[in-house]
């Protein structure tokens, strides 16, 4: 029953984390005709470092930040932040139904190195679960050689970023506490955004149009980390991401209201075959 219960817990978690990852597309997508995707994560992570000190100095846990993990958070940042990146672009590339099912291919990464870089078993049910999704992911994309766009390739590699991430979250979780992942996560994405964003000595600021998308996307970016972090806290890292899949009919569905993009049976289809993988993943778990 508490393993169910955690589990359960971990998906409303990772449902907050839908909500906001949603929110970050649409606000990423109407500043990128005005800052680059270097600019974009820079503001998003000096808003968000505002947030965690303002936040965490509230409630008296900044002291929970300390550095003996160092090299860990930098690697879980550099490859996030390789990740963003890529993402952002994606996102003014392709349509956003298609930046999401490529982008939903971090989790074969994940379930394929959890075992070696986490200890996680890897139980039949988990890689069928995931491979329902995947399935579902491609029956969406439907991506073929003539049809290959540079955008599809930035949001592919985007997820193997977003898996690097995902993984070495996990490992931070069983010493590190939320403030000091999410301290690092802001502080360090801040100064590799500068770092980007300033190597052509031209770093543009924010309109008062594009200033309200981008504290947007720096508070649904933190919440959105927040949520996921607190979800791998509960349950292995092969349960929590599968649920991330239901962020793909949610999003082909804005595209189609938001932006005109088409949404055909396809989209449905594939949604359909990615909540079956998901039902099951959770099924599974709560009943073990």
């Amino acid at each position: 029953m508490e393993q169910r219960a955690q589990v359960l817990k971990a998906a409303l978690w990772m449902s907050g984390a839908i909500a906001s990852f949603t929110s970050m597309a649409i606000a990423g997508r109407a500043v990128s005709l005005e800052l680059d995707t270097f600019e974009i994560m820079t503001y998003r992570s000096l808003v968000g470092l505002v947030i965690v000190l303002v936040v965490a100095g509230a409630a008296g846990t900044l002291g929970q930040v300390t550095r003996r993990n160092l090299g860990l958070h930098l690697i879980r940042n550099v490859s996030h932040f390789t990740g963003q990146n890529l993402w952002f672009y994606s996102l003014t590339a392709i349509p956003l139904a298609q930046v999401f099912a490529l982008e939903f291919t971090a989790p074969l990464w994940v379930i394929v190195l959890s075992p070696l870089v986490l200890g996680e078993r890897l139980t039949p049910m988990r890689v069928l679960a995931a491979l329902i999704g995947f399935v579902g992911v491609l029956i969406v994309a439907r991506p073929t050689p003539d049809s290959l766009q540079f955008g599809q390739v930035t949001a592919a590699l985007a997820a193997v970023g977003f898996a690097g991430s995902i993984l070495t979250t996990r490992r931070l979780t069983r010493t590190e506490t939320i403030t000091c992942i999410m301290f690092y996560l802001t502080l360090m994405q801040a100064v590799l955004g500068l770092i980007c964003a300033g190597f052509d000595g031209d770093i543009a600021l924010p309109s008062a149009e594009s200033a309200p998308w981008l504290v947007l996307i720096g508070c649904a970016g933190l919440l959105a980390h927040f949520c996921l972090t607190t979800a791998l806290r509960l349950a292995p890292a092969t349960v929590v991401i599968p649920i991330d899949f239901i962020r793909l009919p949610l999003i082909a569905v804005v595209g189609m209201m938001v932006y005109g993009e088409a949404l055909d049976l396809w989209v449905v289809l594939g949604a359909a075959v990615i909540f079956g993988g998901n039902y099951l993943n959770i099924w599974s778990e709560t009943r073990r």
